[in-house]
């Protein structure tokens, strides 16, 4: 590991580029879940009890027929096995990689009350998933074909998962799609925001080509709603409109030092981390803090470290229990270095021009369950602070609709309707309980596509 002061952008503050060695950084972002091989996959899923009204399809939010793909799997049919998954969820070869299985599908298999040890549900439909895209890519027949063109149009913006599942089932049923995205690539958080060890190979991109490979889509990259164009001209120009944009903005602190040479979002640390050619190139801290407890707060501890970070605290205001990072995902994070602090509610960040550490306030809840400072104060050194609290909805363009509570989320039914007629949103900016993983945000915008196939077959009075 190299701390020579030629390597330090800022050798005052302690951030540098090339800490690691290229060998050393493939290690480190390697595959953190290597895929089953064949004979591996066939043990795994011999473990099945193939249940009856199976709780692990209960606990899924696209609803994928586990124990019917697990079955396929054991009998050789990967082929049926990764159309159980994709009909039920079109980006399923993502959600293996990055679904919270701890505590959705594998958290609830019977399993755990016998042995203690769930299928591994995650690792067999990656490994049923890859298959059918490999085949594909290698010129096979497609899992999947439209059907004959309704001649409809249907605008989606956004191109992350909730866009991407609901332009997918919409193409399916023969209307034509048009995605709408801000950002170069298409993908949104699976491109963006997801840790580079997570999903290795370029693979977001790889799923974003065999999704388009049905035809009927189009990309249109580099547009952004409110700057390129308006909700009232796609409602004029297209049958139907989708809103998939996600959670565009983040929140502050609000504390003195925020503005510091070293303060930076979490989130923009990942994405450049994501779409860096070489990872030798990107500066880190000798000392970080990260400040938040979600899984944006867990990639982005975790990543520090496999840049070289030598000391990586995150700290969260509340206790691990609240932290909507799992359990899994924390002791991860232990695992590889990360120091997890709790009860810490920052104060304000120290620096002359340039991060020196982070005050905390010591926090606890009251009787009434509120949480409160108890006057204690905790200095941490640092010279790098990642900011992971949360993101919010960003509104330009979004004036004409209705939101939730607070301006939060776009507020919409169980199908994803908006207040506009015509118009639906899902995924993390629509606002019925949303959470932040990719499995609900794809069965968001499936749900939408539905609901929108529908709206369209009963317009039997308007042209075509």
């Amino acid at each position: 590991m190299s701390h020579s002061a030629k390597n330090n952008t800022r050798a005052t503050q302690g951030i540098a580029a090339g800490r690691l060695s290229a060998e050393e950084l493939g290690c480190q972002f390697a595959d953190v879940a290597p895929p089953l091989s064949a004979n591996a996959a066939v043990i795994a899923s011999d473990r099945c009890h193939y249940c009856y009204d199976a709780p692990c399809v209960a606990a899924c939010p696209t609803g994928i027929d586990i124990p019917s793909f697990i079955r396929k799997i054991g009998n050789g049919n990967l082929k049926g096995a990764a159309r159980d998954i994709l009909s039920a969820n079109p980006l399923g070869g993502m959600c293996s990689r990055v679904c919270p299985t701890e505590i959705l599908c594998e958290g609830a298999c019977v399993r755990n009350h016998q042995d203690g040890e769930p299928v591994q549900i995650g690792a067999l439909q990656r490994h049923a998933t890859d298959f059918q895209m490999a085949r594909e890519a290698e010129g096979a027949a497609p899992l999947f074909r439209r059907t004959s063109e309704t001649g409809r149009k249907v605008a989606v913006i956004g191109a992350g998962p909730a866009g991407l599942a609901c332009a997918h089932t919409l193409a399916l049923a023969g209307h034509d799609v048009s995605v709408f995205d801000s950002r170069e690539k298409p993908g949104g958080l699976n491109e963006y925001g997801i840790a580079a060890y997570k999903t290795v190979d370029d693979f977001a991109q790889k799923e974003v080509a065999w999704l388009l490979s049905i035809g009927g889509i189009e990309l249109k990259q580099g547009q952004q709603l409110g700057r390129d164009f308006t909700l009232d001209a796609l409602r004029h120009d297209f049958d139907a409109v989708f809103i998939g944009i996600g959670l565009g903005g983040t929140h502050a602190l609000k504390i003195d030092g925020e503005a510091l040479d070293g303060v930076r979002d979490a989130v923009d640390f990942i994405a450049q981390l994501r779409e860096a050619d070489d990872l030798a190139t990107l500066p880190v801290g000798r000392r970080v803090v990260v400040i938040g407890g979600g899984n944006t707060a867990i990639d982005a501890a975790v990543q520090s470290r496999k840049l070289g970070a030598e000391h990586v605290i995150l700290a969260y205001r509340r206790g691990s229990a609240h932290m909507s990072a799992t359990w899994a995902e924390q002791e991860f994070a232990r695992q590889q270095g990360v120091t997890i602090v709790e009860w810490m509610k920052p104060v304000r960040i120290t620096g002359d021009g340039a991060v020196e550490a982070v005050e905390f306030e010591r926090a606890a809840l009251d009787a009434n369950g509120v949480l409160q400072g108890t006057g204690e104060i905790e200095r941490i050194e640092a010279d790098m602070v990642l900011k992971a609290i949360g993101q919010k909805l960003l509104p330009e363009g979004l004036e004409a609709l209705q939101l939730s509570a607070g301006g939060v989320r776009i507020a919409v039914d169980a199908d994803g309707a908006t207040s506009l007629s015509g118009v639906w949103a899902g995924g993390d900016c629509a606002g019925h309980g949303a959470t932040d993983l990719t499995v609900q945000a794809v069965q968001d915008g499936k749900l939408a596509a539905h609901a929108i196939d529908r709206y369209l077959a009963a317009q039997t009075g308007k042209a075509a």
